[in-house]
């Protein structure tokens, strides 16, 4: 048995679940816990809670594990909500602990400092579980409770909230391994068989991999081999099946409606056709559809599904057995694969060359990490090639100014490679205090500024749907001397022929570097980037 305070405990519970970094701010509201993690493990104090989610976030996705919070009660736990949301949406494996007033004030509405209405219930909006310590007795058993739901598929953020008086007081717990994930129901028999019989007659089948798939890589590359079948993913499946495979034809099913038309059978696994991907639901996909996902209510949500299967993905494509249809087919995805590829080079022009010094510059092994930017929704989210899920980071839920933060998680979660962010300027001012993070905590991380002086994607859909330009053009920083404030290196990149040996210099920094690209210096591409959002119009 130990014996220490709340402190304690959790920094136990997260050497017990292998974690060895948590991200926060300082408050008179969780003094004990940050105390007791700096203590025995690496504490990363960031300057804006929205911030230390997301960096448990990034730290969760690039390590494959639990990924630690750190914030005050009130204000805090608010600031935090936004990134909660961004976990939650891209089912994250993050722990967001909170503090909380003296339990003996709890709910009275005295106006105690950091106090706010309902917290649990504003937690419980934002994560996949949400509890309340009240007691010294079941501090433990909440919190690793907490774990558990964090880390069972399907994953999602856990948010406690811990009152200052019980995290001072004396606890008693244990050393443990890790938590045990809840185990997943098997699939059922008869979907199985009638899977199988969609595949014994399927001749053009295709598969759509999304973040549910990343589990499966092998089986998912076993199958797409065996069946012949060219490969879609979402953004989140990235990786699934390395960008390289030939098979692979990627984040592209919007620009691929040919092969989507001739295909007779869809094997879908963990994706939730997200509207940015399937044109606003508007894409056409085969009439026959074998839907794969953990999560039953997902089965038939969007697309309508001649079967549905609950269950994990891993284990359900094990059970699947069908031969190859069409010799043919394969060719078909190959020939696919470099058209679509071909027609977005056409389409960015300039950044084309960019795109591909990022990839010569970097070993598969880097994170790559992506705001919502220009650069990032054109060609970052498809063109640059992704070998291993676990380097595919970027906003799922779509919310700017994130990149940065999950980029530093990312860097510190003990990869032996350079991360690499993507951000707009617009996107960076959102959190440029992270900027002090970066510099001071040194993780080995090239920062990309694509400046255009403001937020590039929505100035891009205004001038297209006709709209006059407002709140989208932004006075923007002298990087160059901010950069130097910090003490951090910086290059300026006017031309798309100077970034990779930008590029290269930065890399070799073996720490933080800063890349400038003049956006307004580059030619323009020649097909604006303008989002899939529909825009009514009157009549």
């Amino acid at each position: 048995m130990k014996h220490g305070n709340g402190g304690d405990l959790l920094a136990q519970i997260l050497i017990d679940n292998g974690v060895d970094t948590a991200f926060g701010i300082v408050s008179v509201h969780n003094l004990p816990l940050v105390e007791a993690i700096a203590a025995r493990l690496r504490f990363v104090p960031v300057r804006h809670e929205a911030a230390a989610v997301n960096a448990a976030d990034g730290y969760a996705r690039a390590r494959g594990g639990l990924g630690v919070a750190i914030t005050s009660t009130g204000t805090g736990a608010g600031n935090a909500a936004g990134s909660l949301v961004e976990a939650l949406t891209a089912g994250s494996r993050v722990l967001h602990v909170t503090g909380q007033i003296d339990s003996p004030y709890l709910g009275q509405g005295r106006g105690v400092i950091h106090e706010t209405r309902d917290q649990l219930g504003m937690l419980t909006a934002v994560s996949k579980h949400a509890a309340t310590i009240s007691s010294v007795a079941d501090a433990e058993d909440v919190l690793r409770q907490a774990v558990r739901h964090a880390v069972s598929i399907p994953c999602g953020p856990s948010s406690v909230e811990w009152p200052i008086d019980l995290q001072y007081a004396r606890h008693t717990f244990t050393a443990r391994g890790p938590e045990t994930p809840a185990p997943v129901p098997s699939p059922d028999q008869d979907a199985l068989a009638r899977a199988e019989e969609l595949l014994a007659a399927a001749r053009r089948p295709v598969i759509w991999a999304g973040g549910g798939a990343v589990g499966a890589r092998d089986e998912v590359r076993e199958l797409a081999e065996r069946l012949r079948a060219p490969v879609f993913t979402s953004n989140s499946g990235r990786g699934t099946l390395p960008e390289d495979h030939e098979l692979v034809v990627g984040n592209f099913a919007t620009a691929a409606e040919d092969l989507l038309a001739e295909a007779d059978l869809l094997i879908s696994i963990g994706t939730h056709f997200r509207s940015n991907e399937t044109r606003h639901y508007h894409l056409a996909l085969p009439e026959r559809h074998i839907q794969i996902d953990v999560d039953p209510a997902a089965l038939g949500r969007v697309y309508p599904a001649t079967v549905g299967i609950a269950g994990e993905a891993a284990e359900v494509l094990r059970r699947l057995r069908g031969g190859p249809g069409d010799p043919a087919w394969r060719g078909r995805a190959v020939a696919t694969r470099a058209a679509v590829r071909s027609r977005l080079r056409e389409a960015i022009g300039p950044y084309a060359e960019i795109c591909d010094a990022m990839r010569a510059g970097l070993p598969r092994e880097s994170v790559i990490a992506r705001d919502v930017t220009i650069p990032s929704s054109q060609w970052g989210n498809r063109l640059l090639e992704i070998a291993d899920p676990r380097t595919n980071l970027f906003p799922v839920g779509g919310g700017i100014g994130q990149g940065l933060a999950t980029g530093i998680g990312a860097a510190l979660a003990g990869r032996d490679a350079p991360t690499l962010v993507m951000v707009g300027d617009g996107g960076l001012a959102v959190h440029l205090g992270e900027l002090g993070t970066l510099a001071q905590e040194k993780p080995w991380l090239v920062l990309v500024v694509f400046n255009d002086g403001g937020y590039g994607v929505l100035r891009n859909m205004q001038d297209h749907h006709g709209g006059a330009r407002a709140g989208v053009d932004l006075y923007t920083p002298d990087f160059s001397r901010l950069a130097q404030s910090l003490d951090l290196p910086y290059q300026l990149v006017s031309k798309p022929s100077l970034f990779g040996e930008a590029l290269e210099k930065a890399v070799a920094q073996h720490g933080p570097s800063v890349i400038e690209v003049d956006v307004t210096a580059l030619d323009p591409a020649p097909r604006p980037f303008v989002p899939p959002v529909p825009v009514p119009r009157e009549d």
